[in-house]
């Protein structure tokens, strides 16, 4: 079988952000599958140019034309997500012998792309909803036109009607994507190579290389964007400078490190700055093949958001790969990922939008190291037993194979 993947944000394991798609590519090369990716040519993490067309074994990376929008305006956003839309459908156009094509949201422009070349080659679609947008868009208030509100709903509509199947990576986004004309959902939940992470090892080079050493570190890593409410993160961390936690054979003080990048960061950076906050190390965005190391050099990691309703149906990547990493979780986000972690016991849950419940939560971890790390074990226990990713890309594969049965 030949699928032919679009994705905009694609990231490979060596490139920063998110690489669920390239972890799944590689798990259906594997069972014997071909998979052609058509992706961005600008990281939608650091805005930078990537390398031109790549190949390994089983799997094309084809690298499209789009406008360099990093950090812009959302006008500019749009314009980079129509020209991908565009130009992933010119390069979509010269792929032979595809089975399948399996579309990706957001940004849901480029579900066009996927259905559009699906009808054209005559192939199943696979449209897969990776965060419920524009609902989220909305909410945060990116997305305040009304027109463009009635559009992108249109557009939400027409995609899930049209797919052959729906993908969701959350179970709380089942019950919307029904709701809006999907017939056939399934779920394939967001999870993580619990191989590629140590749980037992600490990471003291990277502790040194960024002076953390006899710190108790409590880490975010990910996106610094609107939706991450970071700056709930740096009151809780003004709120610990002021009030420092007494600290017994962890560290003398606790550091918080805001690792990645993201339209926000640079606002951040000025913000701890005019806080004085000396608590608070900010650390570029390094490949997926890199967080091993930064999450050994934790003991705690923080998954945030902001206190909006939608977000309570989100399965924040993030969060698996801290259980791999066996590192006990500060969450403050409510809903269906809350569930998860109280289920494994591997966090402690503060309320969103409160700085001071957030700075409690981080108090509670670094004042009882031993209970901490008993809560990374048992993260680590339950991802690998519910989360695994070769359980989830077996599940996909089940999927793609039965909807290219069907044309055959």
């Amino acid at each position: 079988m030949h699928i032919l993947l679009i994705h905009q944000a694609f990231a490979t394991i060596n490139e920063p952000g998110g690489t669920r798609h390239h972890e799944l590519a590689q798990y259906l090369v594997q069972r014997g599958h071909r998979v052609t990716i058509i992706a961005s040519s600008v990281s939608y993490i650091t805005g930078k140019t990537l390398t031109t067309d790549t190949n390994e074994k089983g799997i094309s990376i084809i690298r499209a034309y789009v406008y360099q929008a990093h950090h812009k305006s959302f006008v500019h956003r749009v314009f980079a997500f129509v020209s991908f839309m565009l130009s992933s459908f010119i390069e979509g156009l010269k792929i032979k012998d595809v089975d399948l094509i399996w579309g990706t949201s957001p940004p849901i422009f480029q579900g066009i792309t996927a259905w559009a070349l699906a009808r054209l080659k005559r192939i199943p679609f696979l449209f897969e909803v990776r965060d419920l947008w524009p609902a989220f868009a909305i909410s945060v208030g990116v997305l305040k036109n009304g027109f463009l509100i009635r559009i992108s709903e249109w557009l939400e509509r027409f995609l899930y009607r049209a797919a052959d199947r729906v993908m969701v990576n959350s179970p709380g986004y089942i019950t919307h994507v029904q709701n809006k004309g999907a017939s056939q959902v399934e779920l394939v939940p967001n999870g993580v190579d619990a191989g590629m992470f140590t749980p037992v090892q600490r990471g003291e080079s990277f502790r040194q290389s960024h002076n953390l050493k006899d710190k108790f570190v409590i880490l975010y890593a990910g996106a610094h964007g609107m939706s991450n409410d970071l700056t709930v993160v740096l009151d809780a961390a003004n709120i610990l400078q002021k009030e420092p936690v007494p600290l017994k054979g962890t560290g003398s003080s606790i550091q918080i490190v805001l690792l990645g990048d993201g339209k926000e960061k640079s606002n951040l950076r000025a913000q701890a700055e005019k806080m004085a906050l000396e608590n608070v190390s900010f650390i570029d965005s390094v490949p997926k093949s890199g967080m091993a190391d930064a999450l050994s050099a934790s003991d705690a990691c923080i998954a945030i958001l902001k206190p909006i309703e939608w977000y309570k149906a989100t399965y924040p990547n993030k969060v698996f790969d801290y259980m791999a990493a066996g590192r006990p979780i500060v969450l403050a986000i409510d809903g269906v990922i809350r569930e998860v972690v109280d289920a494994a016991e591997c966090g402690v849950f503060a309320e969103p939008g409160n700085a001071t419940a957030l700075a409690d939560a981080m108090r509670e971890l670094a004042k009882s190291p031993a209970q901490s790390q008993e809560m990374g074990k048992k993260g680590r226990d339950y991802v690998e037993k519910h989360f695994d990713r070769v359980k989830t890309a077996e599940k996909l594969t089940g999927i793609l194979e039965e909807l290219t049965a069907h044309e055959k």
